[in-house]
């Protein structure tokens, strides 16, 4: 690959941006880039998605984003966006943020090449000294080797790794209120990148690159293997007889020291398992607590099933699934539990209805009312609000959440 710099000429606007978002139009650069336009910076949002673009150049966003309409429609009218979908219109003026992280494969390893390749891309239009700003998961030592490999190629441009640790939709208010890790290959990486952030968060909190690698696939398999604690505790207690709610509250009532336990049900999403399988490979397989976390969280749609079976003739029954996002209050339906509870149940049951208020993704989704009125049986996948006053006609329901009062819960 050539590295040797700067090679077309980019328009006007995109050249003279105080920043480039690259993956800007995606869940991980939109917040990321309307907060630094709401700060009064000009942003490059660079994005291969040239539908999304559109999308966002309309005043429209493309997937839910809490608080983000008005900032869009603000930035929109200063002129603070710029939108590109090829390499050669990255502005060399000032940093490149890139929001690509580094996936894992069929056999739960980590892809580095799709980082680098993403990187080999951008860089021949970049000039020596521009920042580049890695944002999204990387497997531990990524920050450094593609420092290296840069090197190798002669080119001099600073690294920086500055984890993304936003909650799913409402990115915009945490990167308000929560620090910045911030770490960086030089010092001077280190301290240009505090410099980007500091005008948008809080707090800075510095570390070295591989400590910010770790923290952010250590925060995320954390909370992964919280949520299959409770989930294993949920199944103990099914197993029984008992109901896991009622414990959980009891557990809870006042007592400080369980006060952070959360309700079962799928956890799921792209990041957290996910980011615990990057730790299971670095780990060589010897995480055990994180291959337990995934058996019991990607397990749970699988017991469902099977306690579904136990019950009922499944082969006679319509079942409608009720939510087919990964989190509540949210249209983002990747690495959703509900579809692989949807595949499962699609081998024993005589039909799977789907429906879900705000997913406008999958053309497969029915009407609440319609779900509700052919099914047979139903189970909450995903806990939206508007269904704790839906009328369930008294169908029998599971619900893995305790999201549901006053239902015929199964």
């Amino acid at each position: 690959m050539n590295f040797a710099g700067p090679q077309t000429s980019r328009s006007a606007a995109a050249q003279t941006a105080d920043l480039t978002v690259v993956g800007g139009a995606g869940h991980v650069g939109v917040p990321l880039v309307l907060s630094f336009a709401a700060k009064g910076l000009s942003v490059n949002v660079n994005d291969r998605n040239e539908e999304a673009l559109k999308v966002l150049q309309s005043g429209r966003l493309p997937f839910i984003e809490i608080g983000a309409n008005e900032i869009l429609t603000k930035a929109l009218a200063e002129k603070k966006l710029t939108f590109t979908s090829r390499p050669n219109e990255i502005s060399t003026k000032g940093p490149v943020i890139v929001t690509i992280g580094t996936p894992v494969d069929e056999f739960l390893n980590p892809v580095r090449r799709v980082i680098q390749d993403c990187l080999d891309e951008i860089v021949p239009h970049l000039k020596d000294g521009q920042l580049i700003v890695l944002r999204s998961t990387i497997y531990p030592g990524t920050t450094e080797w593609i420092d290296d490999y840069f090197k190798r190629a002669g080119r001099k441009l600073k690294i920086a790794f500055c984890p993304e640790r936003i909650v799913q939709g409402n990115g915009i208010e945490e990167l308000r209120k929560m620090p910045q890790i911030v770490s960086g290959t030089t010092p001077e990486a280190e301290e240009e990148a505090a410099a980007l952030f500091a005008p948008i968060v809080p707090e800075i909190v510095r570390v070295k690159p591989m400590e910010a690698e770790f923290a952010k696939l250590f925060n995320n398999a954390y909370r992964y293997i919280e949520f299959a604690v409770t989930n294993q505790f949920y199944l103990i207690a099914k197993s029984a007889g008992l109901d896991y709610d009622n414990i959980l509250q009891a557990m809870k009532h006042n007592y400080p020291r369980a006060k952070n336990i959360p309700t079962p049900g799928f956890a799921a999403g792209p990041c957290l398992v996910k980011d615990t399988m990057q730790l299971l490979a670095f780990a060589r397989n010897e995480f055990g607590l994180g291959n337990a976390a995934i058996m019991v969280n990607e397990g749970l749609p699988l017991h469902v099933v099977a306690d579904l079976k136990r019950k009922y003739d499944l082969s006679k029954m319509t079942v409608g699934l009720l939510g087919m996002a990964f989190k509540a209050e949210i249209d983002d339906t990747r690495a959703s539990l509900s579809y692989k509870l949807k595949n499962e149940l699609m081998s024993h049951a005589r039909e799977v209805l789907t429906t879900d208020p705000y997913v406008t993704t999958d053309p497969t989704l029915l009407p609440l009312d319609e779900v509700i009125a052919r099914s047979d049986v139903l189970i909450v996948c995903t806990p939206h609000r508007s269904y704790k006053a839906a009328d369930l006609k008294g169908k029998p329901v599971v619900d893995v959440w305790g999201l549901l009062e006053n239902a015929n819960v199964v």
